[in-house]
């Protein structure tokens, strides 16, 4: 008879961030598929579960999941776990839990810990819709594109950071997204937990202050506060962003894009008789 697969979560932070029910499955499985086999017995230790670990992690999870679904037909029962929080969010297991899908294999999920889940219950943004878009890109013209391309979303937007990147990640967010309101969360459940608030510009300078940032970030970016209304004055759009810390060729672009011009247009609106006379953007 064929095992199961069961996906488990786990503490993303604090070890007594776990289900009983996790527990238990952790120690009656025939075998644990971790990322870090190192950081996976921590936890296992912790919790007196003796259960053999096997490798499973983006450089072998193709080869792996063949490995493994062979193993749960032959009867045995595994377990998926990530470094930390819930498998396949943003860490591998997708391949595994799709051959197992296709294998006919029965998964059972066992819900806990996720860092996004938990930085948008915090947060104080609407939670009644949100985008997860996993890390973004590391090179900043696709991680600008990939923000324009979301500007226009009704939800809020939670992204993953590293820490060597998280201050230039939030001047672009200001740059293209302008003056929203921005939570970004570091190091939770854990001791040196912190939720900073604020926008884009002033959560980036309190981070370039420091010494040293630790520990991967989630950003979560609130709705467009942008009055959408027709009437409401370019230059005056411009200057609301302008304000939030956006350079201003940067706030044309993005007044352009909210209101359905082109840059051009925008830089007619604020040629005309009363208006400055910026240099027409290239």
């Amino acid at each position: 008879m064929p095992g199961r697969l069961y996906v488990v979560s786990t503490p993303i932070g604090n070890l007594e961030d776990i289900t009983y029910r996790a527990v238990r499955i952790l120690k009656e499985a025939d075998w644990i598929a971790c990322e870090d086999t190192r950081t996976t017995r921590r936890l296992l230790d912790h919790y007196g579960i003796a259960t053999r670990t096997i490798s499973y992690h983006e450089h072998n999870e193709t080869e792996r999941a063949a490995e493994l679904i062979e193993l749960i037909g032959q009867g045995e029962s595994g377990a998926l776990v990530s470094d930390a929080g819930t498998p396949l969010l943003s860490d591998p297991g997708y391949r595994l839990v799709r051959a197992a899908v296709l294998a006919g294999v029965r998964i059972e999920p066992l819900p806990g810990p996720s860092a996004l889940l938990a930085a948008l219950v915090v947060s104080g943004l609407p939670t009644d819709q949100f985008h997860f878009g996993g890390f973004l890109p590391p090179k900043q013209g696709q991680r600008q594109r990939l923000l324009e391309s979301l500007a226009d979303e009704a939800a809020t937007l939670i992204f993953y950071e590293a820490p060597h990147r998280i201050v230039e990640t939030l001047e672009d967010i200001a740059a293209v997204l302008g003056n929203r309101e921005i939570v970004a969360a570091r190091e939770l459940t854990k001791m040196y937990e912190e939720v900073l608030r604020g926008t884009a510009t002033e959560i980036a300078a309190t981070l370039a202050a420091r010494d040293s940032v630790r520990g991967e970030f989630v950003v979560l970016i609130g709705k467009s506060l942008t009055p959408p209304a027709e009437n409401v004055p370019v230059e005056e759009m411009i200057q609301g962003l302008i304000a939030a810390g956006v350079e201003r060729m940067e706030a044309m672009k993005t007044v352009a894009r909210e209101r359905g011009l082109s840059k051009r247009e925008v830089y007619k609106l604020l040629s005309g008789p009363a208006g400055p006379k910026p240099k027409p953007p290239k």
